[in-house]
């Protein structure tokens, strides 16, 4: 090496009175020294690619959802970025808002928006908390129904996607928009806004923020809780979660948009409870906590309390005309229990699920069937 940096040195300074046969030797020199720095220059790129693979704490970019956020041209507003006034118009003091998405099949006009909105409207101390909910639509005719009925909306645009009908089970389509909400999610951390998450699907009825953790970045509900909030072993459901905006959580969530090609053909949450175990989420120090069902329920493991209930999830359930069904009588039941003058004596209980209970197992029987 230190031959050829002389070398290089003397073909610089090297006169013009030299000998053609001096000229010869240094340029041949000079040539070789340059096709050693593209090769070396070759490696090093692809040691980096590999090793941003590997640690993607260490190699992700800062921001790593660019040009995620676009002008929404269809938003009358004077904000420079239409997002953030939204989000900024919604805020919680402390920078937090209720977020959901929503297409055009849940928006129909008595459809699964409506109810979503309604177990605000009944539940208990729970009306307040729609000025703090905005409204991700996720196309035209969503967003023109949630202009309709609610102030804070916004358009996600994804060129290419079509987000307007009902995305049948791990469908690509399916697939394809649980990784965009990830990815948007992702970018409001990134802006400093914290947040809880919830599908439209869940049913509001008491003022969930008590019963968070104070000391947890990402505490997300349950499929099944099995007891413990700190077990990993819990089955977490992505479809309710609450995530403080902090360095943490904005590297826990690249790492998992980023773990999507490693679990190719997986949802968000199966990819999820795949990584909850990686060595990474210790060593960026996340603080993970897992909710009760007591408190937020659903269709697969009921909270059985209607005193304690804050949320109640029509998961473990497919097919739009399932969850309508099972969501309207779950919300008829909360108004008895809500009635001024309920019977002494009444022992309240969920009837549901009740379609939903048996609508994978009619789900698989119509698949197998269509392709026979």
């Amino acid at each position: 090496m230190t031959n050829e940096t002389i070398s290089v040195g003397h073909v610089v300074g090297h006169n013009q009175d030299s000998t053609s046969n001096s000229c010869s030797t240094n340029g041949s020199s000079f040539q070789r020294i340059l096709r050693r720095i593209a090769l070396f220059a070759a490696v090093a790129s692809g040691c980096l690619i590999l090793l941003s693979s590997i640690n993607p704490n260490k190699f992700l970019s800062s921001s790593f959802f660019p040009s995620l956020i676009r002008p929404n041209t269809s938003q009358v507003t004077n904000d420079i970025d239409p997002l953030n006034g939204v989000l900024r118009n919604a805020s919680m003091k402390d920078k937090t808002v209720i977020l959901t998405t929503l297409n055009d099949a849940w928006a129909e006009p008595d459809s699964i928006f409506d109810l979503f909105i309604e177990s605000f409207q009944i539940g208990n101390n729970t009306r307040g908390l729609l000025k703090h909910l905005v409204v991700i639509c996720l196309d035209d005719k969503a967003y023109s129904r949630c202009l309709a009925s609610h102030p804070h909306c916004y358009y996600l645009r994804t060129n290419g996607a079509n987000f307007t009908k009902e995305a049948s089970f791990m469908s690509s389509e399916y697939l394809e928009m649980m990784w965009r909400r990830i990815e948007f999610l992702g970018a409001i951390l990134e802006m400093g806004y914290s947040f809880v998450f919830t599908d439209s699907d869940v049913m509001w009825l008491r003022d969930p923020f008590q019963r968070f953790f104070q000391d947890a970045d990402f505490q997300i509900a349950c499929d099944i809780f099995k007891g413990n909030s700190y077990d990993r072993h819990n089955e977490p459901n992505g479809g309710f979660t609450y995530v403080k905006s902090n360095d943490r959580t904005i590297k826990f969530y690249k790492f998992w948009y980023f773990s999507r090609r490693v679990y190719p053909g997986l949802h968000d949450q199966d990819v999820l409870n795949r990584i909850k175990f990686d060595p990474f989420i210790e060593r960026i120090g996340l603080q993970i906590r897992f909710l009760d069902t007591v408190y937020f329920g659903g269709f697969c493991q009921p909270s059985r309390d209607f005193n304690l209930v804050c949320t109640m999830h029509a998961n473990c359930c497919v097919g739009l005309e399932n969850k309508l069904n099972d969501l309207a009588i779950l919300l008829e039941e909360w108004r008895r229990y809500m009635s001024p003058q309920p019977s002494m004596n009444a022992q309240y209980s969920w009837s549901v699920p009740r379609n939903c209970s048996t609508s994978f197992q009619r789900m698989r029987k119509q698949n197998s069937g269509s392709k026979s």
